[in-house]
């Protein structure tokens, strides 16, 4: 089992920044790790992919945040990381990490980040 702890977010004016946090409860080795990255959900809206990094180190981003947000990860400090730059109104939304380990799906339980105009 792995429990996966979001922080970070928050109320940020139009073209700040925030720094997500996704912790894990555990050491996981990267040979187990299929996938991670960040969902977000807006209201009345469907869960969309922001950001991925797959087993072979490759990171995606959805096109409405490449060249704002970066997506990272500290083995050493089991944490994955989504930094957002030039946040506009429309990144507002709860945010989801998520880790798939040996093909099984874990998530957060999301923070939410709203922009102001």
């Amino acid at each position: 089992q792995v429990q996966l702890v979001e922080s970070g977010g928050g109320l940020v004016q139009s073209g700040g920044s925030l720094r997500l946090s996704c912790a894990a409860s555990r050491s996981i080795s990267s040979i187990s790790i299929n996938a991670m990255g960040w969902y977000r959900q807006a209201p009345g809206k469907q869960r969309e992919l922001v950001a991925h990094i797959i087993s072979d180190g490759t990171t995606n981003y959805a096109d409405s945040v490449k060249g704002r947000f970066t997506i990272s990860r500290d083995n050493a400090k089991n944490t994955m990381y989504l930094q957002m730059n030039s946040l506009k109104p429309e990144d507002t939304a709860v945010y989801y990490c998520y880790v798939v380990v040996n093909w099984v799906e874990y998530w957060g339980q999301g923070t939410q980040v709203t922009v102001s105009s």
